[in-house]
């Protein structure tokens, strides 16, 4: 019987992740076919597919346009119904795509998903990259169930619901792919970083829900091609949130926010210089200037779902009152 379900591995020079993290995929994935998109890369990848890996279906790009460009090339070429975006580091737990599906195909205006992410080096830790599903303030500032900033909860099964959110990871997103072409995929500027979260916002402004799904757990390493200690990955964060709240916000005060933005960004410069030295804290001015440079078309609003919106601000509660954890917030959402 045919399948409906592609499980798609965006790979640069990952020789060692898909060695160690695709035989977990192929054992615990027999409902999906597995396609690794090879991102031009220069190591010895391609023939380790070819040799270890052999039920693995290749599509190879001619360039690495990173992960937007990279996941628009090779998904072009794949037609199943259901896509499952998987970083090449993530460790997949037997029975992780079932319950996606199942969701999604409950309710058919569930069109993007994730499952629960936990630290593939700390097992009982939420993973930064979208712990138990992702929000954002009214600010656009983008935060997660178990994840605040750089603040990790350990998974105690308090986020063991499903629950409409606002985005789902890009390390382990599932979406139809009806969606994804009526989209027009990842906004290619974006490059790496908050591409999944404009993609989010951009199907919600069309009515399309966003989900968690807690009976579904894969374990994420992070930080396998750009890390923390990149000042790229400081500046395409800050760029790229500036345009995805600019592109997709519909108050009608984007221009007030943006202000405020800059306002904040203002302290993030001060924190990071003390923090991280000047290299990160450059970032952020250089991802005004870029931001300020580009032009920014509005994505399409028809009957917007902007549920899962924090009412208050992210950074205030966070750096100024302290709260740590997902169930402390108090100002409620849309």
């Amino acid at each position: 019987m045919e399948k409906a379900v592609a499980v798609a591995i965006l790979n640069w020079n990952g020789f060692d992740h898909l060695n160690s993290y695709l035989p977990s995929v192929l054992e615990h994935s027999n409902e999906a076919n597995i396609y690794v998109i090879d991102n031009a890369s220069t190591d010895n990848s391609i023939q380790l597919i070819k040799d270890k890996f052999p039920d693995v279906k290749l599509i190879i790009n001619s360039e690495n346009g990173g992960y937007a460009k990279g996941y628009n090339d090779g998904l072009s070429s794949i037609k199943e119904e259901y896509l499952i975006l998987l970083n090449s580091d993530v460790e997949v737990t037997e029975n992780w795509i079932k319950p996606v599906i199942d969701l999604m195909t409950s309710n058919k205006d569930i069109s993007i998903a994730q499952p629960k992410l936990l630290a593939h080096s700390m097992k009982d830790e939420f993973e930064y990259a979208g712990a138990a599903g992702g929000f954002i303030d009214y600010l656009g500032y983008p935060f997660c169930q178990g994840r605040i900033f750089q603040k990790m909860e350990k998974d105690h099964g308090q986020y063991n619901e499903n629950k409409e959110i606002f985005w789902a990871s890009g390390a382990c997103m599932f979406i139809k792919r009806s969606v994804f072409e009526e989209l027009g995929g990842f906004d290619e500027r974006y490059f790496a970083h908050m591409e999944e979260i404009d993609l989010c916002w951009r199907a919600k402004n069309l009515g399309h829900k966003v989900y968690y799904c807690a009976e579904s757990t894969v374990y994420h390493l992070g930080g396998g091609t750009m890390n923390s200690g990149n000042p790229r990955k400081t500046f395409l964060n800050f760029r790229n949130s500036l345009i995805t709240l600019k592109k997709n916000d519909s108050s009608g005060f984007t221009s007030l926010k943006l202000f405020m933005r800059l306002v904040l960004d203002a302290f993030a410069f001060i924190k990071l210089l003390i923090d991280n030295g000047w290299s990160h804290a450059v970032a952020i001015p250089k991802a005004h200037f870029s931001f300020y440079k580009s032009s920014t078309k509005k994505s399409k609003v028809n009957d917007p779902n902007l549920s899962a919106i924090y009412n208050g601000s992210i950074v205030w509660d966070h750096f100024i009152l302290g709260l740590k954890k997902f169930d402390q917030l108090k100002k409620g959402f849309s």
